[in-house]
């Protein structure tokens, strides 16, 4: 029975190959042929070589040009072309040898040539020495870091805060500490660069919204709830956060503190707070965005700022629960492998505070003087100004690009050169164009502090005002 069956498949093969079409046989054929020749053709073939004689090689190696290890860039590049400082960029700033009024530093409570804070920093120069030459947990631990950390978690009423020798790695280090790859962070599009690095560093997933919209915001994260339930597991083991400014220093824009919580609620994330440009500014007492907006800080899960714009010092710090600040000293790179704060800083920064809570009516004053800068900066003649009317570091960006950017930042820095021409202090924002995630327009930034009178500040605003007639016709 076997072999008759066998014999009766031979069969219908055979009959198979006669029924079957003429270009099916053809083509079963050449795979066939292929097939034997790729089985007993070589792999490769040997080419012959050609041995370089000595002057052969020496005349390649001559030749040869490696490629250039960063692209060309012209000396007359304006981040080539310094404008230099002579004295304290203080209320009257020296810049290439002429007293101007400075509306271009960042010293919005004018504490940076304050007596006290100067006499409080060169008695910590006496007593310390000028720098620490080593990290916080290798002797760079002084008690004037221990007590600054103290008084900064006093000032913000939280539990806890670190600092660090330098502003751009706080938040740079923080993100990092905490969120891992795997794990999300939705960030807004307007984040400044030192929140770009942080999250590049995170190796995390990073999901952008469009700058201060709430609505882009609440779709990306019901997409991220929506994939959370396909897979509970892994939801289980990612963590979330939103990462935002307080007061944006690209746009000069507030975040709108109060839906972000409520998204923080609805879709269990967690909340960082970057308030370098709010700090010392906004709310009653200088506590920034939570302030302004009446919210408790214990809603936020991590504040940063740094102390390089309303405390005049350097440096940054991180406010929160203990339990959280705490994994920072393990983890936060800037504070583990930097140098840590040099005394006479952190001395100075204590005094600044000191000042900020002895006197809360500064806070009014420089909300008072930036809304006067704000509405007389209204109007002007080919340019747009950006921000919100208590921000103290206001954009003016041209209202109508000429459609290159290299242009609009030469019609710009003319402008700026027009004012310091006629004893004005002002600033091109600038950007490191090809890291940027997204590039912000170029723009003229107008800074607000205490010590501007109404006299400097009306100099200024007419200084804007004739430069931007003359040149942008």
């Amino acid at each position: 029975k076997m072999a008759s069956g066998q014999q009766w498949v031979l069969v219908e093969m055979v009959q198979a190959f006669y029924e079957a079409p003429a270009y099916h046989l053809i083509l079963e054929g050449i795979l066939i042929l292929w097939i034997i020749r790729l089985l007993f053709s070589k792999t490769y073939k040997l080419h012959e070589t050609y041995k370089l004689t000595e002057k052969e090689k020496e005349d390649l190696i001559e030749e040869w040009q490696p490629e250039p290890l960063v692209p060309f860039v012209s000396k007359d590049h304006p981040s080539l072309n310094y404008d230099v400082v002579t004295g304290p960029p203080s209320h009257n700033i020296v810049i290439n040898g002429k007293e101007c009024i400075n509306f271009a530093s960042f010293n919005f409570l004018g504490l940076l040539d304050n007596e006290r804070v100067k006499v409080s920093a060169l008695a910590s120069l006496k007593k310390y020495g000028v720098g620490t030459c080593g990290p916080r947990g290798f002797y760079g631990t002084f008690d004037v870091h221990l007590e600054l950390e103290s008084r900064l978690a006093k000032f913000m009423k939280t539990e806890e805060a670190i600092i660090y020798s330098y502003g751009f790695a706080t938040i740079a280090s923080a993100i990092p500490a905490y969120s891992k790859r795997g794990d999300i962070i939705f960030v807004d599009e307007a984040a400044c660069f030192s929140i770009q690095k942080g999250l590049q560093a995170s190796r995390s997933l990073i999901k952008y919204f469009k700058h201060n919209d709430m609505e882009d915001l609440e779709r990306l994260l019901k997409e991220q709830d929506m994939e959370d339930h396909k897979n509970p597991r892994k939801a289980r083991v990612t963590r979330k956060f939103i990462v935002v400014e307080g007061l944006y220093i690209n746009t000069a824009d507030i975040c709108p503190l109060p839906e972000l919580v409520k998204l923080k609620y609805k879709y269990k994330v967690r909340i960082f707070l970057e308030e370098s440009m709010s700090f010392g500014v906004l709310g009653e007492h200088g506590r920034g965005v939570t302030e302004h907006f009446g919210i408790s800080i214990d809603e936020i899960d991590l504040i940063s700022a740094n102390m390089e714009n309303a405390v005049a010092s350097i440096g940054g710090f991180c406010c929160g629960r203990s339990f959280v600040i705490d994994h920072q000293r393990l983890s936060g790179q800037g504070y583990c492998f930097s140098a840590s704060l040099p005394p006479m800083l952190a001395a100075a920064a204590i005094e600044a505070l000191n000042i900020m809570e002895e006197d809360p009516g500064i806070f009014d004053l420089l909300s008072e003087k930036c809304r006067h800068v704000h509405k007389a900066l209204q109007g002007t003649t080919g340019l747009k100004l950006v921000g919100v009317p208590f921000a103290p570091a206001l954009h003016l960006q041209l209202e109508r690009s000429s459609g290159s950017r290299d242009s609009d930042v030469q019609l710009l820095r003319a402008l700026v050169d027009y004012c310091l021409e006629r004893h004005v202090a002002l600033t091109l924002a600038h950007y490191l164009e090809k890291e940027e995630r997204f590039l912000p327009p170029p723009s003229i930034r107008v800074v607000v502090t205490i010590e501007q009178t109404e006299e400097d500040i009306q100099k200024a605003v007419s200084c804007i005002q004739e430069a931007a007639s003359a040149i942008l016709k």
